[in-house]
């Protein structure tokens, strides 16, 4: 039975690389679906706006965009840009 110590340096850096790249694809993929639902967002508000009437969509819509737009850039710098820093909550 072989544990961790005893595992060469250079496949835990390469085990912890294949880790690290099948997180950041799942990182990809969210900011990815965060993307187009952003997209559609403001699709829907704008086509609310021009239609006018709808108010309290309008809001909604608003408030949807913003804090979409800010959960994408928290996610990216959580992620990308992090590096090693450990990020506290």
């Amino acid at each position: 039975m072989s544990t961790a110590s005893h595992v060469p340096a250079d496949d835990a850096r390469a085990r912890d690389e294949r880790i690290h790249e099948l997180a950041m694809g799942e990182v990809s993929d969210v900011l990815l679906n965060l993307e187009h639902t952003l997209t559609r967002a403001k699709k829907a508000l704008a086509k609310v706006r021009k239609d006018g009437g709808e108010h309290n969509i309008e809001l909604a819509l608003t408030e949807l965009v913003n804090d979409l737009g800010r959960t994408r850039k928290r996610l990216m710098q959580d992620t990308y840009y992090a590096g090693d820093a450990v990020r506290l909550v």
